[in-house]
């Protein structure tokens, strides 16, 4: 694992658990050591993995292993155990879990910096960052000695949430990587966030003046000057970007400088922009051009064809060795037999096409309501005929009956 042979590993410590080859000290470090190489795969394994390895304890903020490895395991590997079920507590969204086994782990390990790290973690996934911000500058300040590491993430985090002042402050009290060109480039972008480009200024410097102390092989003097002039150059330092660049032309005797330097100093020192234009190089082509005369013009003019240069042989025939690729055509295309062409107007909507016709609407009454009802429609035509038909004369009635009567009288009558 230690050499990046992953994969390797990864089917060594399978192995040994799933055999349970060795004794259970061996397997929990194995098993740590798998839950680190996969990560956040297999979240939910892992956790039933270590759950096995841990004693419930009903007491809050206490913990304990079970009985075979609470006094096997070093507290270097209790607090790797415990910081892996942690980790995959926070990818599991069990935000609660997390912050318990936390406020266990700063009462166990007190001395070391990997809880306060995981404290802070907590509190970015709640999204305090404020208070994770606040949690790690107490513990720098307390600990100034072993605070690299708690720096380090309290400028992450701070630098993600857009407290630039805040990320440059944790930076610049790392004494032993102000120098590095990481390092001076995470301030130099800082400090151009925050408008003090003065700031971004005296870190190149500081980081230049290093590097000419420094006795190394894999010295980064000339890349350092080099992007401490660019930098200066745009922000309108023209004299100290000068000097930067004749030092570097100087020492190295860069191309790339020389011509800095000349640009630079036509705007300071024409003299010495003169004096330095004649150690450049002159371009090919540029040969039969009068300087004076072009300034004389009106200015430049539109040109149909390029001005042709004389390319090297070697170009020629480099680009007389490509070769033309043949186009590529989609699956069961025959080029030899294309078939009809395609339609023009597919782009087009179909209302706006020249073979679109539109569809003739239904001109019949059309019934709209529930299922067996009438159109009002109707039902008033049919009111109409009623009514119609009332009014017209009968010329064939119907005697009225007699009246029916009641049960009764006709018992009285049957009686008589």
């Amino acid at each position: 694992q230690l050499q990046g042979q992953t994969q390797e590993a990864m089917e060594t410590y399978a192995n040994m658990i799933n055999k349970k080859s060795g004794d259970p000290s061996s397997l929990a470090v194995a098993t740590t050591n798998l839950i680190s190489i996969k990560g956040t795969k297999d979240v939910a394994d892992g956790l039933r993995k270590l759950d096995r390895l841990v004693e419930k304890s009903t007491a809050p903020n206490q913990l304990q292993l079970i009985e075979s490895l609470e006094f096997k395991l070093s507290s270097r590997q209790k607090e790797a155990l415990y910081s892996a079920r942690v980790l995959l507590l926070l990818h599991a969204n069990k935000i609660d879990q997390a912050q318990e086994l936390v406020s266990g782990l700063l009462g166990m390990f007190r001395d070391s910096v990997f809880p306060v790290l995981l404290q802070a973690a907590v509190h970015v996934r709640e999204k305090k960052v404020p208070k994770a911000e606040e949690v790690l500058s107490r513990y720098a300040e307390k600990h100034p000695d072993n605070s690299k590491g708690v720096l380090l993430a309290l400028a992450q985090i701070a630098a993600n949430a857009n407290h630039f002042q805040i990320a440059a402050d944790s930076l610049s009290k790392i004494s032993d990587i102000q120098h590095m060109p990481a390092t001076v480039a995470t301030l130099v972008a800082l400090k151009e966030r925050l408008n003090d480009s003065n700031g971004a200024a005296s870190v190149l410097d500081s980081a230049i003046k290093w590097w000419k102390n420094a006795m190394t092989e894999d010295n980064k003097l000339d890349m350092f000057m080099r992007e401490a002039a660019t930098f200066k150059l745009n922000h309108g330092r023209d004299e100290e970007a000068c000097q930067l660049y004749e030092e570097l032309v100087k020492s190295y005797g860069s191309t790339e400088a020389l011509a800095g330097l000349v640009a630079t100093s036509a705007c300071t020192d024409l003299a010495k922009a003169e004096q330095y234009e004649k150690q450049l190089k002159p371009l090919p082509g540029l040969q039969g051009i009068d300087v004076k005369s072009l300034e004389k013009t009106s200015g430049a003019r539109h040109v149909e064809q390029a001005m042709k240069v004389d390319a090297p042989e070697e170009v020629k025939k480099q680009k007389a060795k490509k070769r033309k690729r043949k186009p590529k055509y989609p699956k069961g295309y025959d080029p030899a037999n294309p078939g009809p062409p395609p339609d023009p107007e597919r782009w087009l909507p179909k209302r706006e096409r020249s073979t679109y016709r539109p569809k003739r609407k239904d001109k019949r009454a059309q019934v709209r309501g529930a299922q067996g009802s009438v159109s009002r429609e109707k039902h008033d035509a049919s009111a109409a005929n009623a009514s119609a038909t009332s009014s017209k004369p009968t010329t064939s009635a119907k005697a009225p009956e007699p009246p029916k009567g009641s049960n009764k009288s006709r018992k009285k009558k049957s009686r008589s």
